[in-house]
């Protein structure tokens, strides 16, 4: 039941046709925003609306029931009352339907164990792939799958990427989706799972850990249903596909409101560290981290761990210079043919050392023929290349060079741009190429520590990330 129930998350995030269970003709009801995003985003294959006092919403044919569907049906998203949701899904069930999204809440997570038990029955009995209860919903961009339950104006959708993310909680994956959206992130799944009633984490973890389309897996979580299983999942995938999770509950009283929250059972922080570390799963302490930590993993695999430091303002470049001892990493020693061919490139004013300061009148054709050079060194790992855009002499040009070099995917390039918008702008662009961003030499650097570490668990085995 178990392989079976997991090969059915394809209906979830793959189906062909889909049913709207509780569909509205109100602007302001969860269904009718489901039923709007499918439409607006694009959806390819059937949609059906079901509600038994609608003959027609947004220009669909309403169902009274899934029952009276012609046709297959893959999908169905609950989002009706909890109370009517175990007889929702015996009808989906009797259907043939084999994946389902419950949005509703009201379940275990207030106490209603007995609500949630019949809902298991129901699912359990037909071997469905159910998300939920008490869920925001499922994003797929490659196959507009979209029933996230928040309006596209609100919350942004981000476009096709290799980044997986598995929340436990609808409102911090619905931060995450949108982040992604903003700074032009690619997503290749997202779902919110709630009580994990009947699919839980380990389940979906599994799922992703085989998904071509999935290169980075995300993890939010507030509890395990199966922690042996969980470690045995993301011990294999762990060999092939970065995990990073952010574990939430991890004082008294987080412990209890994550109770409240999803019903899920938090455990002790070092207990949950502890199996992290054995499984290889890098972990977040922060909800900022998952993001920061997350991306950098698109680059190509690092060999070791002497950074070079690459700036037009000194300042900057000292701050990275903290960092990187902070962080235990190294501080590289360029070579003599390194030294000798950067001579040509600063000011004679300048002294050729790491961290490489180029000044404030450098220029895009400085910083390519500067970080040409530091990339060929075979005594530089990976390069920290920080620009101040708010300096006269730069322009959008200097995103170009840092694009291109990242493209040869010769050794991992992070960036460092702090500013207002005008900056922020740019940073969206080097994110959507695949080029990590960050405002700050310390996250830059925390994040190329945890990319550092992972690369070294394996080595030549992983080439992360590809586009």
């Amino acid at each position: 039941m178990v392989t079976k129930k997991i090969d059915n998350l394809k209906f979830v995030f793959e189906p062909k046709s889909i049913a709207v269970v509780g569909a509205s003709r109100e602007p302001n009801k969860i269904g009718h925003v489901i039923l709007k995003n499918f439409i607006d985003g694009g959806f390819p294959g059937k949609i059906y609306p079901v509600n038994p006092s609608a003959k027609s919403i947004l220009g669909l044919t309403c169902y009274p029931s899934v029952r009276d569907i012609p046709g297959k049906v893959d999908s169905a998203i609950i989002a009706v009352p909890a109370k009517l949701v175990p007889a929702e899904i015996r009808e989906c069930g009797e259907k043939g339907i084999r994946g389902v999204v419950v949005i509703a809440g009201g379940f275990a997570e207030i106490g209603n164990t007995a609500l949630e038990q019949e809902l298991i029955r129901e699912a359990n009995k037909y071997g469905m792939a159910l998300i939920g209860p008490n869920c925001m919903g499922v994003l797929n961009p490659s196959s507009r799958v979209d029933s996230v339950f928040l309006p596209i104006y609100k919350l942004g959708r981000p476009h096709v990427g290799g980044i997986s993310f598995i929340s436990q909680s609808g409102a911090v994956g619905g931060c995450i989706i949108d982040l992604a959206a903003r700074a032009g992130l690619g997503m290749a799944k997202f779902v919110s799972y709630g009580n994990a009633s009947v699919i839980d984490e380990t389940d979906l973890l599994s799922y992703l850990g085989k998904d071509e389309e999935t290169k980075i897996i995300v993890l939010y979580l507030e509890g395990l249903k199966d922690g042996k299983g969980f470690m045995d999942a993301a011990m294999e995938i762990t060999k092939d596909k970065p995990i990073i999770a952010l574990k939430a509950g991890v004082s008294k009283k987080g412990a209890e409101a994550a109770m409240s929250h999803t019903g899920a059972m938090a455990g002790s922080a070092d207990s949950y560290r502890a199996a992290f570390k054995q499984c290889k799963i890098i972990e977040a302490d922060e909800l900022e981290e998952l993001f920061d930590f997350a991306k950098i993993f698109v680059q190509p695999k690092c060999s070791g761990d002497r950074v070079a430091v690459i700036t037009n303002g000194g300042g900057n470049g000292v701050l990275a210079v903290d960092s990187i001892e902070k962080e235990g990493l190294k501080l590289a020693s360029f070579s003599k043919e390194t030294n000798d061919a950067l001579k040509d490139v600063v000011p004679q004013y300048t002294t050729v050392r790491n961290p490489l300061d180029l000044v404030g009148d450098a220029d895009s054709s400085r910083y390519e023929r500067a970080l040409n050079i530091v990339m060929r060194d075979p005594n530089v790992d990976a390069v920290v290349v920080i620009v101040l855009f708010q300096t006269v002499a730069i322009d959008s040009g200097v995103v170009n060079v840092i694009v291109r070099a990242s493209d040869e995917r010769k050794k991992p390039i992070v960036t460092v741009s702090t500013g207002g918008e005008y900056t922020e702008m740019h940073r969206r662009i080097l994110d959507s190429y695949d080029v990590p961003t960050y405002p700050s030499p310390s996250r830059a650097v925390k994040a190329l520590k945890k990319f550092v570490a992972y690369s070294s668990y394996y080595g030549e085995h992983h080439a992360i990330g590809q586009r």
